[in-house]
């Protein structure tokens, strides 16, 4: 009787160990992937303290994706992007900065490029630490939106607006200013 009574709490204990084993198994559900857009798949360090990012906390916004440096002729966009942030926000705009030096103009760390885009253009967009966005060695993010719009960056402060489902919908030059009407007119079409 000992002994039958043994066995059944070791089949207890072993049915209730695989239960676990097989819940434990399973790999999570998370309604993040599940919802992001394939291109939105991307992790990058924050400018201010390197802590990862997953692009998927974007998903379901506009999105305007802009290769920045320091010490550009164009960098003074930062005002301009820093008052479509302001402007659109609330509407679902994101404006999502990537400082490279692919252009030899970004040679500073992250602190030096944080301290010029909080310091000096008052940027609260979100901003990531410096990468590369055209050539061989360009990021994941930068070869998808390449993919898409047959576009790469040629110089600094090139723009990509995403939609919210996470399709590219058209690609800028950097001498396309924020304040451009072209570029005002797609982002109205894709804000509600």
């Amino acid at each position: 009787m000992k002994f039958q009574l043994n066995i059944a709490k070791y089949f207890v204990v072993l049915g209730l160990l695989s239960c676990v084993c097989s819940f434990a198994a399973e790999p999570p559900k998370t309604t993040v992937t599940q919802s992001c857009p394939a291109l939105l798949r991307f992790q990058f360090p924050k400018l201010q303290d390197e802590s990862p990012q997953n692009l998927c906390q974007y998903a379901g916004k506009t999105l305007l994706v802009v290769n920045t440096a320091s010490y550009c002729g164009f960098t003074s966009q930062y005002e301009g992007l820093e008052a479509l942030y302001a402007q659109y926000a609330k509407r679902g705009l994101v404006i999502l900065g990537f400082p490279s030096n692919d252009f030899s103009q970004e040679p500073g760390s992250s602190k030096q490029i944080a301290d010029l885009c909080f310091n000096t253009y008052g940027v609260k967009f979100p901003m990531f630490a410096k990468t590369t966005v055209s050539g061989s060695g360009k990021n994941g993010f930068y070869a998808a939106l390449e993919k898409a719009t047959g576009k790469t960056p040629q110089w600094n402060f090139h723009k990509y607006l995403i939609a919210p489902d996470g399709k590219v919908v058209s690609s800028f030059a950097s001498d396309v200013d924020p304040k451009n009407p072209k570029l005002i007119q797609a982002l109205e079409r894709l804000l509600p």
